[in-house]
């Protein structure tokens, strides 16, 4: 069972959503939240799989809220839903930790799928928001990415841990993270989230 908090200002918004994904058999929510220092209260408190964000909320965004989140509750994943799409609020919810982005329009099936997806430890983007990540991100052309090192993001993306990815490509777990090391540095990020955002908004993978 995936167990999921929701973090939304409006009720009429957090009924909709229980109802949706209550309607699944493996997803189940735990709470609710009106504002982000609730949510992060509750997230500490429930140690949700997934917590649904919104991004602009009165108390505390959704982007500070996801940051904090993720610093206390590591192993909680943060699954940005929200109905603005600017390249800004992207860029940033990506930035704070967030595994994924959704706007509010998605259909319950895609929304279903989307929390699956980052329960398994995937990056959900839809892909209209390619094209705006890569007019955010610092460099316009980052370095080419190597044969094996997009081998190994592309195990990333589909949510591999580094051991899974070293037997995958029979190499050592520590060779893995000296890949991982050179991919954020070529493309100018800091974590796995961000590389895989990156490398798909310049069509490396």
């Amino acid at each position: 069972m995936i167990t999921i908090l929701l973090v939304d200002d409006h009720p009429v918004v957090r009924h909709g959503l229980r109802g949706m994904l209550d309607a699944e058999p493996d997803l189940h929510v735990v709470g609710e939240a009106s504002g982000g220092t609730d949510g992060i209260d509750l997230a500490v408190a429930l140690s949700p799989d997934i917590v649904l964000m919104d991004l602009r909320m009165p108390d505390l965004d959704g982007v500070a809220a996801t940051t904090r989140i993720r610093a206390a509750v590591p192993a909680t994943r943060v699954l940005v839903l929200t109905t603005y799409d600017t390249d800004r609020d992207i860029l940033h919810a990506i930035e704070a930790g967030a595994c994924g982005y959704l706007l509010k329009d998605a259909s319950p099936r895609e929304l279903a799928d989307a929390v699956r997806a980052a329960a398994r430890g995937e990056t959900v983007l839809a892909p209209s928001f390619a094209s705006a990540l890569a007019r955010q991100v610092r460099q316009p052309a980052p370095a080419a990415l190597s044969p094996r090192e997009v081998e190994v993001l592309r195990l990333v993306a589909k949510g591999l841990t580094n051991s899974a990815i070293g037997r995958t490509l029979f190499i050592s777990e520590a060779t893995v993270k000296t890949h991982l090391l050179r991919i954020f540095n070529k493309l100018d990020v800091t974590d796995r989230t961000a590389a895989v955002a990156t490398a798909m908004s310049h069509h490396l993978l």
